[in-house]
């Protein structure tokens, strides 16, 4: 079936430039959503858009076998692009906020769909080699962290009937070329935190007539720091992150509140909840004891599951990239990311696997590792420089979704 790869190809290179010059945000995934159901219509799939706003499903059926559901993700983000590269997008959009913002697939869902696409082409042609079902998913919204759900919502159950397995990837900063699998949790849980406390504002020359926000947000943040180092067991994984403080609006008047908006990443939902608590704590002690007027207010967002890979599927599966990739098969620890792909097979009650395929240039990633320097050097997903390279990132994600998919059909 591989051996039609170099025909996938032609079509797929073009797809992918287009579509990386073309972002859409996350629910605006408009023309995404287009050219996906146009091109799994001229394949022959049963197509379903418009799931979960602008989700689309393809359905294969071909006899009896497993039902095996691929997904890849369509959204971009809010970044302005600064790779250099000839197909870059200079992209504006409006965001949900009524903002103006620059996008870029600055995240590699534009190299999902291109892969899930090849797959689906690959499967379609070459028919004789297996049977069941192929059900290719492209959804939208991840980087909100609610677009699986959405689809779920929707009724993806009724569209795709029973299905066996769920499988997903994700392009990585990592030496294209290269698949990495990880068996139980792969990426992390998220929540987001907004923490609104009160003070008393006023004059800055007087500050003896105020409860200062700003101070009072300072020593919270602070504080926080002593939870992962304090708190948490060595042996667990936590990462808290205080990303935005704002208070006032001028540097002689000392405000009323101040919002603090922070990040947790947890694998273990026992240490998930007992870090919320201490959060919580934390802040509600600090304001205390700056005689706060108001109750401090947490308002949770952008929220995410653990990926947590289920051991057989995993197993299964990197057989199958051994013996297919060789050596390029490996096995990856766990990353902080976090992602929704898993509210998926979790509402429809089926195992799933997730890996890792690289898209960074092979040769440049061993100079950057030679000289010590990767996280100087190599661009990050969400990073404004992250491009992957087209090939063999292109071939590789394809090939890994075939793969996987024929271990079970």
């Amino acid at each position: 079936m591989l051996a039609g790869l170099p025909t996938v190809r032609a079509w797929q290179e073009d797809l992918y430039r287009d579509l990386h010059e073309h972002p859409e945000l996350s629910y605006q995934e408009h023309r995404t959503a287009k050219l996906v159901s146009d091109r799994l219509n001229e394949l022959g799939y049963q197509v379903t858009e418009g799931v979960g706003g602008t989700g689309v499903v393809g359905i294969l059926r071909n006899g009896d076998g497993a039902s095996v559901l691929m997904r890849a993700d369509m959204d971009a983000l809010p970044v302005a692009e600064a790779t250099g590269l000839p197909y870059a997008s200079a992209v504006r959009a409006t965001d949900a906020a009524g903002k103006d913002v620059p996008v870029m697939h600055a995240c590699g869902h534009d190299t999902h769909v291109t892969c899930l696409l090849g797959a689906a082409a690959l499967l379609a042609d070459g028919r004789d080699h297996w049977q069941g079902t192929a059900i290719a998913l492209f959804q939208p919204a991840e980087e909100l962290g609610g677009g699986a759900a959405g689809m779920v919502a929707d009724g993806l159950a009724d569209i795709v009937g029973k299905v066996d397995v769920a499988l997903g990837q994700h392009v990585a900063p990592a030496p294209a070329g290269y698949v990495g699998t990880c068996s139980g949790p792969i990426l992390a849980a998220a929540d987001s935190i907004r923490v609104t406390v009160y003070g008393r504002g006023g004059h800055g020359s007087m500050p003896n007539a105020t409860i200062d926000p700003v101070v009072l947000a300072a020593m919270i943040v602070i504080r926080l720091q002593t939870i992962v180092s304090r708190e948490v067991a060595p042996t667990d994984t936590v990462v808290l992150t205080v990303g935005s403080i704002h208070s006032g609006t001028k540097s002689n008047i000392i405000g009323d509140h101040a919002v603090l908006e922070l990040n947790l990443r947890t694998y273990d939902a026992a240490v998930r909840t007992a870090v919320i608590a201490a959060i919580k704590r934390i802040v509600i002690a600090e304001c205390q004891a700056s005689d706060s007027p108001k109750e401090p207010e947490f308002d949770f967002y952008d929220q995410f599951p653990v990926t947590d890979n289920d051991e057989t599927v995993t197993t299964r599966t990197h057989d199958a990239f051994v013996e297919h990739f060789g050596d390029r098969a490996l096995t990856v620890p766990p990353a902080a990311a976090s992602e929704d792909f898993s509210d998926i097979p979790r509402a429809l009650g089926v195992p799933y696997t997730y890996w890792m395929f690289g898209g960074i240039d092979a040769a440049e990633f061993t100079r950057a590792a030679e000289a010590g320097r990767i996280s100087q050097d190599i661009p990050v997903n969400h990073s404004p420089t992250f491009g992957p390279v087209i090939q063999p990132t292109l071939d590789t994600g394809t090939e890994a979704l075939v793969v996987a998919a024929l271990s079970w059909l």
